[in-house]
């Protein structure tokens, strides 16, 4: 049994929400020095990329880290995964910027807001669905799709950054405009060599110890840049921005009020920074629960992400994700639960108590490397190679959504890889694949005769099957496929038998029009037959009064059984 008798069904059932307290339950003493070795290598890299991404979003830097301390202990609350770490992400910062760049009007505090509020969206989202068991959603966009935008938003977020990387300020217009301004910014001489040399320096550090997984390549990074701003006072002598000292304190409790004019943008933002934020977190947990061999709960990580979403909205944060690179970190640690997540949430805190200024001579430039190389392993080309080599067609629509990406910005590109995830799904089920069958010697059961030419057809009947279920969009082309296979037969038909065993659904379109086919074909005297049809689909074609209309003894079990009562019903000489 899962529970002992004595608990009570209410307190199971509650319980069952919160699988941090459960993993509790069984928490083995031994564990204890690795989750908190792995809290404090994780403290480490928290900071600087809790700060780097909050500025590269819009916000004030310390909002990063917020974002960092509250929802890291609400997920190790409610969260499935017993590794997963999450925060501030390089595959929300485009999303996040082009909702609140327009509207704060370059204030800080109303940026904020309006970030906490997209949290506190994406948060009720990702709960609702979680709560409803949708955890499927996210398969809804397929993997050329899902290649298409992330590298749309990789290349919006390494444009925006590079600016930062020169110290270059500029106001972003989207990703082609940014590059012009600051192709215009480099030939007017804008550009801060000092700076660029921190961040290019820091960038060239990251990039070249990731191929190094125990070596926290980010940290040394950030250690060398700041070390480097301080000896040889880069601010005061050439102009390098700096973090500055951060607010001394712990995040408090603040509901994000947004004007009425600002909720739509906050609204579509909010909903994809959700979907964006559960694909990436679906994938990665997937990951380690096959390197745990844990089992994968994908509503509880939707309630999981979407409770350290509206923690961080509810606590002056930015909205969160999963992360592909501090989970790593905490595991190569040696992490072996939610609790290092803990340790690295109250490393952050103690840090803003009592440590403030430790990182106020980091360059600003350095802050850009971290988000750059964040955004450089956005990337995916290798696989795209596979798709174009095996399926152009699915290639080019992920071109296209990289493309819608790019021009049209973060927040329309998302709802344009909808669309095209919509039209794919449409597209298949539409135009479907459809065969006449006949019997081929030496293989066992009925085969489609446009690959078998040689196929023997059994004498007045037709033997069509139908490869995709039978609902609005393609019930006009299943009609006209069946009267073309009638009239194409080499002889008089007399049954059609419709092999339904891919046919997974019926909808109130596609019923009325077999009801009409059955009428069309029993006017030319053709009966109209079923086999391998599906339990769930009988009862739908029952609900939908079709077998009233068509009779109920038209279902065989198998094709082979069909053609044995046709021939026995009409008395026709062939062996199978």
């Amino acid at each position: 049994m899962d529970h002992p008798p004595s608990v009570p069904p209410s307190l199971r059932d509650w319980r069952r929400w919160l699988p941090g307290l459960q993993l509790l339950k069984g928490y083995s003493p031994t564990w204890l020095p690795k989750d908190l070795l792995a809290g404090l290598v994780l403290t480490a890299m928290l900071v600087p990329v809790g700060i780097a991404y909050a500025e590269a979003s819009g916000v004030p830097g310390i909002y990063g880290l917020y974002a960092t301390i509250v929802p890291l202990l609400a997920y190790a609350l409610f969260g499935p995964s017993r590794i997963l770490v999450l925060g501030p992400d390089s595959a929300l910062v485009a999303i996040i910027l082009a909702v609140i760049l327009p509207l704060s009007g370059g204030d800080p505090q109303r940026a904020i807001v309006l970030a906490s509020a997209m949290a506190l969206v994406s948060g009720l989202v990702c709960l609702g669905a979680g709560l409803l068991r949708l955890g499927f959603i996210t398969e809804l966009l397929s993997k050329p799709i899902r290649y298409g935008y992330m590298n749309g938003i990789a290349l919006t977020v390494l444009i925006s950054q590079t600016p930062r990387l020169f110290g270059i300020s500029v106001e972003s217009d989207g990703p082609l405009q940014d590059v012009w301004h600051l192709l215009r910014a480099l030939l007017d001489g804008q550009a801060n060599w000092h700076a660029f040399a921190i961040g290019g320096g820091s960038l060239a550090i990251i990039l070249l110890l990731k191929r190094f997984e125990r070596v926290p390549g980010i940290l040394i990074a950030v250690v060398v840049a700041t070390l480097a701003a301080w000896l040889f006072r880069l601010e005061a002598e050439h102009g390098v921005k700096v973090t500055g000292s951060l607010p001394q304190g712990l995040p408090g409790f603040a509901l994000p009020l947004i004007s009425f004019d600002d909720l739509q943008a906050v609204l579509v933002g909010g909903f994809a920074v959700a979907l964006v934020s559960f694909a990436d977190t679906s994938v990665l947990s997937r990951t380690y629960a096959a390197k745990t061999r844990t089992p994968v709960n994908a509503n509880q990580e939707m309630i999981g992400l979407g409770m350290a979403n509206l923690a961080t909205g509810l606590f002056q944060g930015i909205p969160v994700s999963s992360s592909s690179s501090r989970t790593p970190v905490a595991e190569a640690a040696g992490a072996r639960t939610q609790l290092a997540g803990v340790f690295g949430a109250l490393g952050v805190a103690l840090l803003l108590l009592f440590g403030p200024d430790l990182l106020k001579h980091l360059p600003t430039s350095a802050l850009a490397a971290v988000v750059i190389a964040a955004a450089i392993g956005l990337f995916e080309f290798k696989d795209l190679r596979r798709i174009y080599r095996i399926q152009q067609w699915e290639f080019w629509l992920s071109i296209s959504c990289f493309v819608g990406v790019v021009v049209l910005g973060a927040v329309p590109g998302i709802g344009l890889a909808v669309v095209i995830a919509v039209i794919e799904f449409l597209w298949d089920g539409w135009r479907p694949h459809s065969a006449i069958l006949g019997r081929v010697e030496g293989i066992r059961g009925y085969h489609d005769i446009s690959r078998h030419p040689h196929a023997r057809r059994v004498p007045g009947l037709v033997l069509f099957r139908w490869d995709a279920p039978l609902f609005f969009a393609n019930a006009d082309l299943f009609q006209k496929c069946v009267l073309r296979a009638v009239q194409q037969a080499p002889d008089q038909v007399r049954r059609i038998v419709i092999a339904a065993e891919p046919m997974t659904s019926v909808d109130v379109t596609s019923a009325d029009m077999l009801i009409e086919l059955e009428q069309i074909l029993r006017a030319d005297g053709i009966e109209l037959r079923f086999a391998e049809v599906k339990d769930p689909v009988k009862d739908k074609l029952q609900r939908l009064e079709v077998l009233a209309r068509i009779g109920r003894d038209v279902f065989q079990p198998t094709v082979g059984a069909a053609v044995d009562v046709y021939l026995e019903e009409h008395q026709v000489d062939w062996t199978p």
